[in-house]
């Protein structure tokens, strides 16, 4: 990355979250509190909040660093190895005594999904180096979520904050959210619950800079404050899967800033790029490229 006396890096994307490994389950139903259902399946791929997320951005078309942490085991290795076949920069990828994240998905036949999460090894990134703010001060869009100790989300915000990095915050797992990090964040990614939860009796519009509340099948809207709100449709398609939809969306949307899209458009580009991956299993399997995305937003959304 750039010396701080160096220009900022060109299309340059930094993640700073979590990597884990999905076990995916396909069910014909979300199973109810106390009740047994089998699985039509098993799968197991790549995924975790950051590292969707870097994925997306890197396959959209930017220049990525990934700033999470693994544990040194077999998902470990599966995890970096498939972040180098994206070409993520692993430079700031940390190696921790605990094991690798995992995710227990359960994937309905509309769909629909239910997550839960062990941290392993994400529950380690803590105190960024210098070489990680060097890295996010000279991006130009730094994505955060909250599968990672929030005072590294915090510290992460801060400095790129500080450095005029543009900080993408999505909101998820939802949480309370000191005010002092909401100031330092540019656009908030939340969905309709997310939004909901942080508001409470306020204007969802009151919560950052520019807030985006994607709504699923129904696309996503833009809130910023001073401006009327804009509305971007998904188009209707036949959703497979929506595990790494919203990261997919993030991703897209980084990745489309770090190349001076304005936000209207961004928006656009990471509403096809979402509606795309719904229509296949997985959360890393599923994220496009950008050949594809381009292709959508030319043919109304749809895959070639």
């Amino acid at each position: 990355m750039n010396s701080a006396t160096e220009p900022r890096a060109t299309n340059a994307v930094v993640i700073v979250g979590s990597a884990n490994i999905d076990q995916v389950l396909r069910v014909a139903r979300i199973p109810s509190p106390g009740e047994t259902v089998m699985s039509a399946g098993l799968s197991i791929a790549r995924g975790g909040k950051g590292q969707n997320q870097a994925v997306a951005a890197a396959r959209a078309g930017a220049s990525t660093v990934l700033i999470a942490a693994i544990g040194d085991d077999e998902f470990g290795r599966r995890t970096r190895d498939g972040l180098a076949d994206d070409g993520v920069d692993l430079t700031l990828l940390r190696t921790v005594a605990a094991p690798t994240g995992t995710a227990l998905i359960a994937v309905d036949d509309n769909g629909e999904n239910t997550i839960i999460v062990e941290a392993g090894a994400n529950s380690h990134l803590t105190g960024l180096t210098e070489a990680d703010i060097l890295a996010l001060t000279h991006a130009d869009a730094l994505i955060l979520q909250l599968e990672i100790p929030l005072e590294t989300v915090e510290a992460a915000a801060s400095a790129a904050h500080a450095g005029g990095t543009t900080v993408i915050l999505n909101a998820a797992p939802i949480r309370d959210l000191p005010r002092e990090l909401l100031d330092d964040v540019d656009i908030l990614v939340v969905n309709e619950h997310e939004a909901a939860y942080l508001a409470g009796s306020g204007s969802v519009s009151d919560l950052a800079r520019a807030v985006i509340v994607t709504l699923g099948a129904e696309g996503a809207v833009l809130h910023q404050r001073g401006s009327a709100d804009i509305s971007v449709p998904a188009p209707k398609v036949a959703a497979v899967d929506a595990t790494g939809a919203g990261d997919t969306f993030c991703g897209a949307l980084a990745a489309s800033l770090a190349e001076g899209v304005g936000l209207e458009n961004a928006l656009r580009f990471a509403v096809a790029a979402a509606s795309l991956s719904v229509q296949h299993p997985g959360a890393v399997p599923s994220i496009p490229r950008r050949a594809a995305i381009d292709h959508a937003l030319s043919t109304g959304n749809r895959q070639p």
